[in-house]
């Protein structure tokens, strides 16, 4: 079991940066794969980011112009998510999941970023 919080969501203009960080209960360098999804309002929440057990790292096609990077402290038992040049587009909560190497699967509670226009 893995409890994850996230944090570093809130307000910004247009053009504008935030680095999301989740914190894991316990140590994250047994976890197979951990990322960053988003869920807009009335959309299915997608992949932004994924980061694996040795740190490689993931994006779909979706994220455009690699606007966005995750890196991960093992040290900390932490991933983050920088993103730069935000768009309202990218309004959404950002959810932090971790998955097992047994495959189960956690998530956070989530944390709101708004891009204002």
């Amino acid at each position: 079991q893995v409890h994850l919080v996230e944090s570093g969501g809130g307000l910004v203009q247009t053009g504008g940066s935030l680095k999301l960080s989740c914190a894991a209960s316990r140590s994250i360098l047994n976890l197979s794969t951990m990322g960053w999804y988003r869920q807009a309002p009335g959309k299915q929440r997608e992949l932004v980011a994924s980061i694996t057990r040795y740190g490689v790292p993931g994006y779909p096609d979706s994220v455009k112009g690699r606007r966005f990077t995750i890196s991960r402290d093992n040290a900390k038992n932490t991933i983050f998510l920088q993103m730069n040049n935000l768009n309202p587009e990218d309004t959404a909560v950002y959810y932090c999941n971790a998955r097992s190497q047994g495959a189960d699967t956690y998530w956070g509670q989530g944390t709101q970023v708004t891009v204002s226009s």
